[in-house]
């Protein structure tokens, strides 16, 4: 019999996570690593695990996500929005809950463009009246 997997992607800012899960112990693998050696900083392990810990799915599955572009903070973003999606793939009724706390929705805010002109996007030349 085949393993049963869902899927779900995630984005936030230049970050892309492809994340699947399925029935297992709770492992949690980013790239091939651990949670913990992936990140590093405990707040974003917290991040990625956010929509298991509201739905009570902690051990229920594992976890394998391919992240990639951004930094690591827009990766553990990317990765929690991945993990909210896949987990209404598994089970709609959780959609409701998720929603709610926000994991199942695009941050929309990026990195604003450089302007000609200026330095950086609003950072202007100094100014000097001689």
């Amino acid at each position: 019999m085949a393993q049963v997997k869902f899927y779900g992607t995630g984005r936030r800012k230049n970050a892309v996570a492809r994340v699947y899960i399925y029935p297992g112990e709770g492992n949690i693998a980013i790239n091939g690593r651990q949670l913990n050696e992936y990140f590093g900083r405990r707040v974003l392990e917290m991040v990625v695990r956010q929509p298991l810990e509201l739905t009570g799915a902690s051990g229920r599955f594992d976890i394998m996500v391919r992240a990639q572009g951004g930094g690591i903070s827009g990766q553990a973003g990317a990765a929690r929005m991945g993990i909210a999606r896949a987990l209404v793939q598994a089970d709609p009724n959780l959609r409701p809950i998720l929603k709610k706390a926000g994991f199942l929705t695009r941050d929309p805010r990026m990195k604003e463009r450089r302007k000609y002109g200026l330095k950086k996007a609003r950072r202007a030349p100094q100014y000097s009246k001689r």
